[in-house]
């Protein structure tokens, strides 16, 4: 009976103690989120009421606010509101020459002022630039999103853009392959204004030997299918899986080779009524089962497609983005429209019914398992494209396919990493993952254009908020 009244006296002691004893300090983070509704784009789900915590730049508490106990030197609250993985640009251009290159530095940060905390730079003549302000971002002295690039791109000789690297043999091709990886570049972009099947399908099969990976356009003289079956990555744009899809592929394709000994050579403009023509259900499921299967991903860039296709109507001189668009950027923009205004009626008649069809190419897609890629095209000589808000165009152009906007989503963010290797560490909010974020006044699952209603950008760890989005952006307008 005494060692029980003993234990009992313990006991109360203990409990004495633990309710006068102050408790542990909680850990103070750099930034905490409180009681907002975190999207989860893997699920398509949100879970509410949550607390995310960062520090180091990296997400290290997710969890239910009620549960939550922190110190924090930056709070935001988001009682009503979304966070969602930054967006990613899955297809940019920066280029120009050194002439534009200050310009198309300022573009940096108008991808962040809409949400977007990873950009895919899909070929330029600014490569040394692009890693330099890469190194300046790592260095928290630039504010911008993070690059992907591929250097310069691949062509055959006299390519369209300056820069590119201009292969015709297979030593050339190797050649071009190896300074590309001195570069260290992320991947290994193909152009299509020059060259040959032959050598663009050696590009592919010698880059996916060295570990390499491989995405971009595709001349008319090769096939989509032998092109996934060397092991291409991605298609940039539909035109080439348009071709894919054509009931008369062989054909077309023979047609194209024949033409390339003559003074006339023929080229995808000149070859896409026919693709249209001779469009089959059945080719278009054939290659869709066939990219699924090899992971090759598609990368639509709906939107540049409908903005060029109405500039014979829309000189855009009213958009209010062009404030922001640096003046040598928009003298760029000049060579397109000039063209647009010349094209024939017929002209532009074909091209509004080709982007229709492709629209209806995407869900196809989708539901055939193929990754698809969230991408504006945006840059210097992509007229009216604009860095930042296209994507979010873009987007809004997958859900008006058939996409759902969680589908959509995936496509800008999950998808994006994963293709880039880096889903580990990026394309989701989870503990461990990159301080990349997205806070919402709407939910984006609800209505695709919710990811217009951005409250605060979160990259590599810095709250960016609502006030400090708009200076950044006034301190972009052209004065």
């Amino acid at each position: 009976m005494k060692n029980y009244k003993l234990a009992l006296g313990l006991a109360g002691a203990a409990l004495l103690a633990g309710a006068t004893r102050p408790a542990a300090p909680a850990k103070t983070y750099d930034l905490v989120i409180s009681h907002v509704g975190v999207v989860d784009v893997a699920t398509g789900q949100v879970r509410p009421d949550q607390t995310v915590a960062v520090a180091g730049g990296k997400i290290v508490q997710v969890g239910p606010a009620a549960q939550a106990r922190y110190a924090a030197r930056q709070t935001i609250d988001g009682t009503g509101r979304y966070l969602m993985p930054g967006l990613w640009d899955m297809h940019v251009h920066f280029r120009g020459g050194d002439s534009l290159a200050a310009a198309n530095k300022k573009s940096l940060a108008l991808y962040l002022v809409h949400g977007i905390t990873t950009v895919r730079d899909c070929g330029g003549d600014l490569t040394a630039r692009v890693f330099e302000w890469r190194r300046q971002e790592d260095a928290g002295t630039l504010a911008g999103p993070r690059i992907f690039t591929s250097g310069p791109k691949i062509d055959g000789p006299g390519a369209y853009w300056p820069g590119s690297l201009e292969v015709e043999t297979p030593n050339q091709v190797s050649r071009a392959l190896d300074s590309l990886q001195r570069l260290k570049v992320d991947f290994v972009k193909i152009y299509d204004s020059k060259i040959s099947a032959e050598a663009y399908l050696n590009v592919i099969t010698q880059a996916e030997a060295r570990g390499m990976k491989t995405t971009g356009h595709m001349p008319y003289s090769a096939t989509l299918g032998d092109a996934v079956a060397r092991g291409l990555d991605a298609t940039e744009h539909l035109y080439y899986v348009f071709k894919a899809c054509s009931g008369k592929e062989d054909s077309l394709t023979a047609v194209v080779r024949a033409s390339l000994k003559t003074p006339k050579p023929l080229g995808l403009f000149a070859m896409l009524p026919a693709v249209y023509d001779t469009y089959s259900p059945a080719a278009a499921a054939r290659i869709f089962r066939v990219m699924a299967a090899h992971h090759t991903a598609a990368v639509p860039t709906l939107a540049i497609g409908k903005t060029l296709a109405e500039l014979p109507d829309n000189d855009h001189a009213r958009d209010s983005l062009r404030a922001y668009i640096d003046p040598k950027i928009q003298a760029t923009y000049a060579r397109r429209l000039a063209s647009a205004r010349q094209q024939p009626a017929a002209a532009r008649a074909f091209t509004q019914k080709l982007e229709a069809k492709f629209m209806t190419l995407v869900p196809q897609m989708q539901a055939a398992g193929v990754v698809l890629l969230a991408g504006s095209d945006s840059g210097a000589f992509n007229s009216f494209t604009y860095p930042g808000a296209s994507l979010q165009d873009e987007l809004a152009l997958l859900v008006q396919a058939g996409l759902t906007p969680a589908q959509a989503l995936r496509a800008a963010t999950l998808n994006g990493a994963r293709f880039m290797g880096v889903a580990e560490r990026s394309g989701s909010i989870a503990v461990g993952k990159d301080a990349d974020l997205l806070l919402l006044n709407a939910n984006p699952l609800a209505n695709i254009n919710n990811v217009k209603q951005i409250a605060a950008v979160v990259s590599r760890g810095k709250a960016y908020q609502r006030a400090d989005l708009n200076r950044m952006l006034a301190a972009l307008k052209n004065k």
